[in-house]
């Protein structure tokens, strides 16, 4: 993909698209036998207008291909724990032309039900630069037909006119005041993938009731409503549209400087860092917030500009560990660089890695990294009330002399003129002016010590991330939630105490996705970048690395040993069926009993809103789709087996905990817990028997 970064540092906007033309009438079609699936095939004839689309249809009716065709037809988008997400192509369950213009309509009637001003307001459009040649669907595209359909509405659009980081569409979402954003992505999900992220106006993304109705409107909005939809040029033209790009870019470099509290020792760092953006958006943006802190970075240049083949790794996930940062870690050893870091295709979440002294390279993970930057963010949180502490004590000091001189020199003159008026009436004046100033400054201080009083500081994470968070906060004083996996509900729920005026430190879930403060409701890799920067670099000038500050993290909060992995099912009967027998493992409605010989002491199961801990056995967490059971076994183990949101995975999550202030022996609490989850993948979830399929890379 060309480079269209411009003088200003930022992506330019690329070639234009032409607007697909009126597609012919549906020729006398083939039956298949299924009813109910010829009409489905009617409809995506009659309402697509993209030829390639059109014609994947038609060759599979012409071949008598029916099984794919009901794969493709049988079924709708659903939201996931990133909105909707699916391979890009023909089909009602597949991202294409049709099915986010049916999505944008039904957003739209949702959003003129709930949100009055919704046509002063707008909304923000955002793409990143995943593309499907053979269909030509790109999130370009895919972007400015979602454009039209707004702009066929006389809603205001602020559509980027070039691909950035997901983050940038809530952060614009709430900067703009905008009644909701879009952003079309699929992440780091593989190069066949894409994806409708929705934004609501506080700036989070929407979860239960608003995505159902969405649903629910999408259903009841499936034909487009007229040509103006399917208008490409529309947004180039429209008095409606605007382009945020440089207004957003330089609102979120003056608040991300809020996260730069050592700039000038920045300056003068000799540590030497790569960055990665994986092929995808991140590059000049996270160059941007480098310049922002004083740092400099070495960019992997084969990786450095988007391509949605993602060329030089195997999946576009740095998550994925050692070998799809091969080409980074080459590239730092070559540059004699200490510290890599890669951020995903849409820049929303972020890989560290640290060369050790023998040379070799540690990756860490995010649940690691979130012991660090947890550390990192209360360390300098206390050190910024201590000097505003001591500011607010010097300017009560200053405050006292001046009132104490000006009492002073007030007396002399009542002194004065006593001599020559009423005295008593002067002192009784005086008098009751002292004592009205004083309630007054009495109140206002009253006030200000129960505001500071009544707020909290919060740190947040998901349910199957390491408790690391917890044992930090309950040591130094700080409050500590969890909430379901998906960063979607973090940030609705940072949105609820910021309205309830505490302060949210840092947030975080395992799958590399961390928030530095409130910055943006969403994980933002970009920031993160820069604030794992510039702690690598104060760690640095005090001679410590940062897997030598994780040691003393856990020294002081215990260590905390944790272990995700994941297996691959296509099949949901088949995820359905291995959950089932979760559920009736030793007879109806009993779950397993063990774990790898050791006793399972309590259970809970969100998808049946059930929590033996409690005792009412109910969940204290809300119910939502797919599948997510927990064990916490006797030996201090807490396991959690869960279907994906993005993906076709189950996906495992295992943690065990040592005792704070305490040594703790690595190795045994590492054995124990590869115990208990290689029990659980081959016992629980039968890989074999269920032809699941393992991590090949």
């Amino acid at each position: 993909m060309e480079d269209h970064s411009g003088t200003n540092g930022l992506p330019q906007p690329g070639p234009e698209l032409r607007t697909p033309p009126t597609p012919p009438s549906p020729r006398s079609l083939r039956g298949t036998g299924d009813p109910q699936l010829d009409r489905a095939v009617e409809l995506w004839l009659r309402w697509d207008r993209n030829p390639l689309t059109r014609a994947q249809i038609q060759t599979l009716l012409d071949q008598d291909q029916v099984s794919e065709l009901r794969s493709r037809l049988g079924s709708r988008l659903s939201f996931g724990t990133a909105g909707l997400r699916a391979p890009m192509g023909a089909g009602f369950n597949r991202i294409n032309d049709l099915t986010v213009i049916q999505s944008s309509q039904g957003l739209y009637m949702h959003l003129s039900r709930c949100v009055l001003d919704l046509q002063q307001r707008g909304v923000v459009i955002g793409y990143d630069t995943r593309e499907q040649r053979e269909t030509d669907c790109s999130s370009h595209r895919l972007a400015r037909l979602a454009a039209a359909v707004f702009l066929s509405r006389d809603v205001p659009v602020h559509l980027f006119s070039s691909y950035v980081p997901t983050p940038y569409v809530p952060f614009a979402v709430v900067k703009l005041g905008a009644a909701a954003g879009v952003m079309i992505t699929a992440s780091h999900n593989p190069k066949e993938d894409n994806g409708y992220k929705v934004y609501w106006s506080a700036g989070p993304q929407i979860c239960s009731p608003h995505d159902r109705q969405v649903l629910q409107c999408i259903r009841e909005q499936e034909r487009p409503w007229s040509a103006s939809c399917w208008n490409l040029q529309l947004s180039a033209h429209s008095p409606l549209r605007t382009d945020p790009l440089q207004a957003v870019h330089e609102y979120y470099k003056t608040d991300v400087s809020r996260l730069c509290f050592h700039r000038s020792l920045n300056l003068s760092s000799p540590l030497r860092i790569v960055h990665s953006s994986f092929h995808g958006v991140g590059h000049v943006f996270v160059q941007s917030v480098f310049e922002v802190f004083g740092l400099s970075m070495i960019p992997v240049q084969e990786q450095k500009d988007p391509d949605p083949d993602f060329p030089t790794v195997s999946v576009p996930n740095p998550e994925e560990g050692a070998p799809v940062l091969a080409l980074a870690l080459s590239v730092a050893d070559s540059e004699d660089a200490q510290l890599v870091l890669a951020t995903d295709p849409d820049a929303d979440r972020l890989a560290v890695a640290e060369k050790d002294p023998s040379g070799q390279w540690r990756i860490f993970s995010g649940n690691e990294m979130a012991a660090l930057l947890g550390w990192w963010m209360l360390l300098n949180y206390r050190k910024t009330q201590d000097r505003t502490q001591d500011q607010i004590q010097d300017r009560t000091q200053d405050q006292t002399q001046d009132r104490t001189q000006d009492r002073t020199q007030d007396r002399i003159q009542d002194q004065i003129q006593d001599r020559t008026q009423d005295q008593t009436q002067d002192r009784t004046q005086d008098r009751t002016q002292d004592r009205t100033q004083d309630r007054t400054q009495d109140r206002t201080q009253d006030r200000t010590q129960d505001r500071t009083q009544e707020q909290k500081v919060f740190m947040l994470t998901t349910t199957v991330s390491s408790k690391i968070l917890q044992s930090i906060c309950s040591k130094e004083g700080l409050c500590y939630e969890e909430t379901l996996p998906g960063f979607k509900w973090i940030g609705n729920r940072i949105q609820e105490l910021l309205k309830s005026g505490h302060k949210v430190l840092f947030s975080f879930e395992e799958s590399i996705g961390f928030l530095c403060g409130s910055l943006v409701p969403e994980k933002d890799g970009v920031s993160a970048a820069a604030v794992v920067a510039e702690m690598a670099s104060f760690l640095h000038h005090q001679n410590l690395s940062l897997s030598q500050q994780l040691q003393k993290v856990y020294e002081t909060y215990g260590l905390h040993v944790s272990r995700t992995s994941y297996l691959i099912c296509h099949d949901p009967l088949t995820v359905n069926r291995i959950f089932s027998r979760l559920r009736d493992f030793q007879g109806s409605g009993t779950y397993p009993k063990s774990c790898a010989s050791c006793r399972i002491l309590h259970v809970r199961d969100i998808g049946a809103n059930y929590d033996s801990r409690q005792s009412d056995n109910t969940s204290l967490l809300p119910v939502s789709g797919g599948h997510m059971i927990t064990f916490w076994l006797e030996n201090g183990v807490t396991a959690t087996l869960r279907t994906s949101g993005t993906e076709p995975k189950i996906k495992m999550y295992a943690e065990i905990c040592g005792e704070a202030g305490r040594h703790s022996d690595a190795s045994a609490l590492e054995a124990e817990l590869l115990s208990v989850s290689a029990s659980l993948l081959d016992e629980f979830l039968e890989p074999e028997k269920n032809h699941l399929i393992g991590r090949s890379l």
